[in-house]
C-alpha cells in the first residue's frame, strides 16, 4: 500500500494552520494532524500597506514551529500557501523571500481566483450537490463561486473579510445593531453587482471556519441528535434565530459558547450577516455547511496531479464506501457481491409486484448494501449498534444528514425491535411511510447479507417465483454453500414478514468445487 504524508500550510488573515494528510489508493485521504495558530496577520498591515516586522516575525516563528512538528510525521511533501493578508501586503515579495531563507519553506501566494477555485474543488469532490454557490469568508477576503453540474462557471474574490470588516465597521469587541446595519448596506451593495448570483435560487455552501462555527453553535441549541457538520443544512429561519441568539450574548458569554472558537467570538456575527445577505441576493432558503475547504481543495488537487483517477466527483459515496470497507476488513469483491445480490432481490420483487419499483429506493438500497453491518469488525454480537453509530456519527462525503441516517438505519438492520429503538430519535425526520419503507428494505438487505456469510462470494444470482402460496427463491451458486444455506434458512423470516408469504429456498449449484 503506497501511503504518503503531505502537509498543507494555510496562511490566512485570521489563522495560520498546519494540516497533515495521509493518502493511499485503498484507504483514501485521511487527516492525521491539525494545528492552528491565531495570528490575525491582517491586523499587522500598516498604513503604508506593508506588513509590520511584528507580523512577519509571528509568521516566521509559526512556520519554524510547524516545521519541527512535521518531522514527527514523516512528511514527504509540503504545500504552503498564503492568502489575503500576505496578498494585500505591499511588501509581500520580501515576506515570501524571507520565509524561504529563514525557515526553508517555499510559500505560494494564491490569487483570489485561485483561492476560490480550491474551495470549489473541495465542495464538488465531497458533496452531492450538482449546482450551487460557494462562499468562503476569511479574515481578509471573501470568495464566491457558482458551479453548474459540478463545473465552475463564475468566481470572484472580494478584498474584505471578517477581520477587515470588523476594523472598518465595529468600534468595540462586539458589533452592535447600528454597526450591523451599516455593514449590511455595504456588503449588500457589493453582492448586488454580481448579476450571475442574483435570483439564481441555487443552494449556498458555506466554506471555512466561520461557516463551520455556525453549525457547531446551532446544533447543541436544538439538541441535534447526530454529530458532524459536513453537508448540514440550515435554512433562513435557522440563521435568523441564531442571529437573535448571538445578539443577546455579551462578548464574555460568546467566549464561553459551546461550539464557538474563542478566536472567532468577536467576528462570528459579521460572518453571519454576510451569509444572510448572500441568501437574500441569491433568493434561496438553503445554506449548507462544508467541512471541506481551501486546504482540502489543495490536497485533492495535489493528489489528482499524480493520479487522475484518485477522486471522482460523480461517485463520491461509492468511493468512500470502498475505503470504509477496506478499513473494516472487507474486499471490494465482497462489497460488490452484496450490492449485486441486493439489487437482484429488489428487481425480482418488483417484477412479481411484491414491491413497487422506485429508482431512488434502489439507489438507497445499493448504497446501504455497500456498508451493511460494518460493525461486525468491532463485535459481531452488537454489530448493529456499532454499525449505526459509525455511519450516523461521522461525516460521509456525498450524503446529506437525512440520507446519512437512512443509510445508517438500513445498514444496521437486525430486527423490527432494534430498528424501532435506533429510529426513535429521528421520528420527526421521517413520515410513518418512510420508516416502514426503511424497515422493509433493511430486512431485504439483511437477507441478502446472509447469502455471503462465508465471504467467498459463491452466490452468483437469485431468481424469485411465486408458486401457489409460496415464494420460491432459486439461489444459484458456483461452489459449496453450506454456510449460506444454513444462514439463509435462519434469516428467511425477515422476508416472509416483508412479503407476507412463506418462503422456500432452493440452492442450485452450477459449478461444484470440493
Amino acid at each position: 500500500m503506497n501511503t504518503f504524508n503531505t502537509a498543507i500550510i494555510d496562511i490566512g488573515s485570521n489563522t495560520i494552520r498546519l494540516v497533515i494528510y495521509s493518502y493511499s489508493k485503498e484507504a483514501g485521504l485521511h487527516e492525521i494532524s491539525n494545528v492552528k495558530k491565531v495570528a490575525r496577520l491582517r491586523k499587522h498591515l500598516q498604513s503604508d500597506g506593508n506588513m509590520s516586522e511584528e507580523g512577519i516575525n509571528i509568521l516566521k516563528n509559526t512556520l519554524i514551529s510547524f516545521k519541527n512538528m512535521m518531522k514527527d510525521f514523516a512528511v514527504v511533501n509540503i504545500k504552503a500557501v498564503a492568502t489575503a493578508a500576505i496578498r494585500q501586503a505591499e511588501n509581500n515579495e520580501e515576506i515570501l523571500q524571507r520565509m524561504k531563507e529563514e525557515t526553508g519553506i517555499q510559500i505560494d501566494l494564491l490569487s483570489g481566483e485561485e483561492e476560490a477555485y480550491f474551495g470549489y474543488l473541495a465542495v464538488v469532490y465531497s458533496m452531492d450537490i450538482p449546482s450551487g454557490i460557494t462562499i468562503d469568508i476569511g479574515g481578509g477576503s471573501t470568495e464566491i463561486t457558482l458551479f453548474e453540474q459540478k463545473k465552475l462557471k463564475h468566481s470572484i474574490s472580494f478584498p474584505f473579510g471578517t477581520v477587515s470588516l470588523k476594523q472598518s465597521f465595529v468600534s468595540g469587541d462586539k458589533i452592535n445593531v447600528k454597526e450591523k446595519n451599516r455593514l449590511y448596506q455595504y456588503v449588500k451593495k457589493q453582492f448586488e453587482n454580481l448579476s450571475w448570483i442574483r435570483d439564481s435560487n441555487l443552494p449556498i455552501i458555506g466554506i471555512g471556519g466561520s461557516a463551520r462555527n455556525l453549525a457547531h453553535i446551532y446544533q447543541p441549541i436544538i439538541e441535534y441528535p447526530i454529530s458532524g457538520i459536513h453537508h448540514y443544512e440550515m435554512n433562513g429561519e435557522a440563521l435568523n434565530k441564531l442571529s437573535e441568539y448571538l445578539e443577546r450574548k455579551s462578548i464574555d458569554q460568546m467566549l464561553q459558547l459551546e461550539g464557538l472558537s474563542s478566536d472567532r467570538a468577536d467576528i462570528i456575527e459579521i460572518a453571519l450577516v454576510v451569509f444572510q445577505i448572500l441568501m437574500e441576493i441569491v433568493n434561496t432558503n438553503s445554506f449548507f455547511i462544508s467541512k471541506s475547504g481551501l486546504r482540502e481543495g489543495l490536497i485533492i488537487h495535489h493528489v489528482l496531479e499524480s493520479n487522475e483517477e484518485a477522486f471522482h466527483c460523480e461517485r463520491i459515496f461509492e468511493q468512500f464506501s470502498n475505503q470504509l470497507a477496506f478499513k473494516y476488513g472487507r474486499s471490494e469483491e465482497e462489497v460488490e457481491n452484496l450490492v449485486s445480490l441486493t439489487e437482484n432481490l429488489y428487481l425480482d420483487s418488483c417484477k412479481l409486484h411484491l414491491l413497487s419499483y422506485d429508482v431512488e429506493h434502489l439507489e438507497l438500497l445499493k448504497k446501504a448494501a455497500r456498508v451493511f453491518s460494518i460493525g461486525d469488525y468491532i463485535e459481531i454480537d452488537s454489530s448493529n449498534q456499532h454499525t449505526f453509530y459509525l455511519l450516523a456519527n461521522q461525516s460521509i462525503p456525498g450524503l446529506n444528514h437525512k440520507d446519512r441516517v437512512k443509510i445508517a438505519l438500513l445498514a444496521s438492520y437486525k430486527n423490527r425491535d432494534y430498528f424501532r429503538r435506533l429510529s426513535k430519535p429521528f421520528q420527526s425526520w421521517f413520515t410513518r411511510e418512510e420508516l416502514k419503507m426503511l424497515r422493509q428494505y433493511g430486512a431485504l438487505i439483511k437477507f441478502a447479507y446472509s447469502l455471503n456469510i462465508s465471504k467467498r462470494n459463491v452466490v452468483k444470482s437469485i431468481k424469485m417465483e411465486v408458486e401457489g402460496d409460496y415464494l420460491v427463491l432459486y439461489v444459484y451458486v458456483k461452489n459449496r454453500a453450506m454456510a449460506e444455506e444454513y444462514r439463509a434458512e435462519n434469516q428467511k423470516k425477515h422476508i416472509e414478514r416483508l412479503f407476507k408469504k412463506k418462503v422456500m429456498i432452493e440452492f442450485i449449484n452450477e459449478g461444484w468445487n470440493e
